[in-house]
């Protein structure tokens, strides 16, 4: 099936309406900001818990900090990202989501797959591979290439 828009152009599918992605890579990096703040912020309580069962073991919780800040990005991103909403909470504050292309649903593991890849990919190749998503089509980055999501636009 197939839709035209007010412009006369032809849509296949709903992921062709070039609409979808208008502000998506401003939006893109506010939401990692908002998150990134709000993910330190759930890192303090976890630390405290920490820092007391450090203190029940006689130091040896203590090393649980090693893995702290990546276990709660981690189950930040699993329980926002692979929720029904396909967002974290920065990215539903800026108005975008992660979607599949072939229409499936984002589920928890895929929203930590693509979380990591996002992080290795900025660690081996340089936080300068996000500027791929200046030339990749719809605005996506290589960690969504490989995995066939998208970040669009909730309100469209």
């Amino acid at each position: 099936m197939t839709a035209r828009t007010a412009e006369g152009e032809v849509i296949a599918t709903r992921h062709d309406d070039r609409r979808l992605y208008e502000g998506v890579r401003t939006r893109r990096v506010l939401a990692f900001l908002i998150d990134y703040v709000t993910i330190g912020i759930l890192f303090i309580p976890f630390a405290i818990l920490v820092f007391l069962l450090g203190l029940l073991t006689l130091g040896l919780g203590w090393f649980l900090y090693g893995v702290l800040g990546p276990a709660v990005a981690l189950i930040y991103v699993a329980m926002t990202l692979g929720s029904p909403r396909q967002a974290t909470l920065g990215m539903r504050m800026t108005g975008v989501r992660l979607e599949r292309l072939d229409g499936g649903r984002v589920d928890s593991l895929l929203a930590v797959v693509h979380t990591v890849l996002f992080w290795a990919g900025n660690v081996i190749l340089t936080p300068l591979i996000l500027l791929a998503a200046l030339v990749l089509d719809r605005k996506r980055t290589v960690h969504d290439l490989l995995l066939g999501t998208v970040v669009t636009r909730a309100d469209r």
